[in-house]
């Protein structure tokens, strides 16, 4: 019987249900289309056989996949993956035929990522013209307008990486450019590290900015100087982040067909030039058996979703021939997780803790090792990918290049009921704009849910200050310690979170570091050196107040009789 939220219904209804489809049925859509795989592999009865599975998986809310998957399956337009990685060559004719791939791809509903890195540097010589180039900078708004004017499947925002090397000449610029809070609203993004630019900063040395085009360096800049600009950057906005490049390319399954050079919107997804990934989730949340974690459910439910993550490849509709012949050559697909917030409240594990890094270590060391495995009992049945002999795997047999992954499940998460990700409880208390554009003071559901509904409403104002309870004694200790908020979490228990998950992950976590308002860029600095002393592949930080929000903290500026009183979260569960 499928449980749903009132917010988790609003959701539906408004992005993913067809005209007079019902949640049920919407579930059984999905699985109708992608078991229609099995088809290819064997006779009907098995196909009927996984659509069962897939369906029960999804009607609990035990797994979901990504969002174009269950706006799109059985449907004409029939695109289902949410990530892709297209190539920006250094030439006008390129450069214009990803334009016109991005916008086939997200007005489906995916998102697509692009290093800039080959592009000419703005004052380079064009030859053909006898002009001076504008730089990469100038065609990511091109891109950027384009993003704009679609909007995903009449669905979705549009959502774009955009990602240049440490050492291109125009990075200040692209460093800086988000800085005005209003250029690339349609763009993350991140700047691609090598481990020798961690050297050069510590060794105090310089880095020389050299020109895609003809190899020639144009100029140098102290590495330490570069760091504390793109620091600076992200402590001011939010932007960018960075990837640490090499060790992506540490673990490329890949290598013989290229270098990765970037990830998809949200970086839980390095992937080479015209590669996509289908994604999709585990309620982790579900999971919880007498204090323990139900091991054998989490097992099977490991097994059916990487087969249906794998069967999406097969019935997915490409929106180009190129795309399509590196989704079926490597096969990668990104198993992750959500509600681990929740699981830990279950649990009545702190967040910020060793037993809940230990408990992170096991559950997901365990769902990579299971996927593994389901890999290479479906290459058993349906044949390796095709590139293996020109990848890490050569002489086994695995169906899948990659197989988990952990993307931020914003929309799903709510979709199921649970907290997003392997992200923290955002805050206890806070201000939300609501429809009617007037301010609700809002709890947090899986505090109602677990604790109770034992706020005074003079504890909810002092709440409301900060999004936090760690300062109100009158809550019990135990309390406070399990309802631990982003901000009351050192950005070091942030990191090495990520890291542990990142351990057992083939592809890579998108997780936002959190960090209080009056942190310094010194901060930021230490967050971006130990993501790479821990072996990250990518990290995002996001001072609180850096970029508006639809949250809001204290009552300043708001009238009481403006004010919707609390009651409970217009997302109960």
């Amino acid at each position: 019987m499928l449980k749903l939220t009132e917010t988790a219904l609003e959701i539906l209804k408004a992005r993913y249900l067809r005209p007079g489809e019902t949640p049920e049925e919407l579930f059984e859509r999905v699985a109708r289309s992608v078991s229609q795989a099995e088809l290819l592999y064997g006779p009907a009865s098995k196909a009927r056989e996984w659509e069962e599975k897939f369906l029960k998986l999804m009607l609990n809310l035990d797994f979901l996949p990504n969002s174009p998957t269950l706006m799109n399956a059985g449907t004409e337009l029939g695109q289902l993956a949410a990530c892709f990685v297209l190539p920006v060559e250094d030439s006008i004719e390129d450069i214009f035929d990803t334009l016109s791939l991005m916008a086939k791809i997200q007005k489906t509903g995916g998102g697509t990522g692009f290093s800039f890195s080959h592009l000419r540097p703005k004052g380079d010589i064009v030859r053909t013209t006898n002009g001076r180039a504008s730089g990469p900078v100038s065609f990511m708004k091109v891109f950027d307008c384009t993003t704009d004017s679609i909007k995903q499947g009449g669905k979705r925002r549009g959502a774009n990486m955009g990602v240049l090397s440490y050492n291109h000449p125009d990075v200040e610029e692209f460093v800086l450019s988000k800085r005005d809070r209003e250029s690339f609203q349609n763009f993350n993004i991140s700047v691609a590290c090598e481990d020798s630019f961690f050297e050069k900063i510590e060794k105090d040395e310089y880095v020389e900015l050299v020109n895609p085009r003809t190899g020639e360096v144009w100029g140098r800049i102290k590495a330490g100087e570069l760091f504390n600009l793109i620091a600076e950057s992200a402590w001011d906005c939010g932007d960018p982040g960075i990837l640490y490049i090499d060790e992506i390319n540490r673990h490329n399954p890949t290598p013989q067909l290229g270098r990765i050079e970037a990830t998809n919107p949200c970086g839980e997804v390095p992937l080479l030039p015209y590669e996509e990934c289908n994604l999709g989730s585990i309620n982790l949340s579900h999971f919880e058996k007498n204090g323990n974690i139900d091991w054998e459910k989490l097992e099977e439910t490991v097994r059916i979703a990487v087969r249906f993550l794998d069967c999406v490849i097969d019935v997915n509709k490409y929106p180009d021939e190129r795309i399509e012949k590196m989704a079926k050559g490597n096969r990668k697909i990104g198993l992750g997780v959500m509600g681990w917030a929740e699981l830990l409240i279950k649990l009545g594990i702190p967040y910020n803790s060793e037993r809940a890094l230990k408990l992170a270590d096991e559950v997901m060391g365990f769902i990579n090792r299971k996927a593994f495995e389901t890999s290479v009992e479906l290459a058993g049945e349906k044949g390796s990918f095709p590139n293996i002999g020109r990848s890490i795997y050569r002489g086994k047999e695995v169906r899948n290049a990659t197989r988990t992954s952990i993307a931020p499940t914003g929309t799903i998460s709510m979709i199921a009921g649970t907290t997003p990700s392997i992200e923290p409880l955002f805050a206890i208390a806070y201000i939300k704009k609501i429809l009617d554009g007037k301010p609700a003071v809002q709890i947090d559901p899986f505090f109602l849910k677990y604790a109770g509904d034992i706020l005074t409403d003079e504890q909810v104002s002092k709440v409301l200050e900060s999004g936090s309870i760690q300062n109100i004694s009158d809550i019990p200790e135990e309390v406070r310690r399990i309802f631990v908020t982003a901000l009351d979490i050192s950005p070091e228990w942030h990191v090495r979170m990520q890291a542990v998950f990142q351990r057992h992950v083939d592809n890579s976590v998108s997780k936002t570091v959190n960090l209080r308002k009056e942190a310094t860029v010194e901060d930021v600095k230490k967050v971006f050196i130990l993501g790479h002393k821990l072996k990250l592949k990518g990290i995002t930080v996001f001072r609180q107040g850096s970029k508006e929000g639809a949250i809001e903290f204290g009552l300043k500026g708001i009238k009481p009789e403006d004010l919707v009183k609390y009651k409970a979260c217009s997302c109960e569960l």
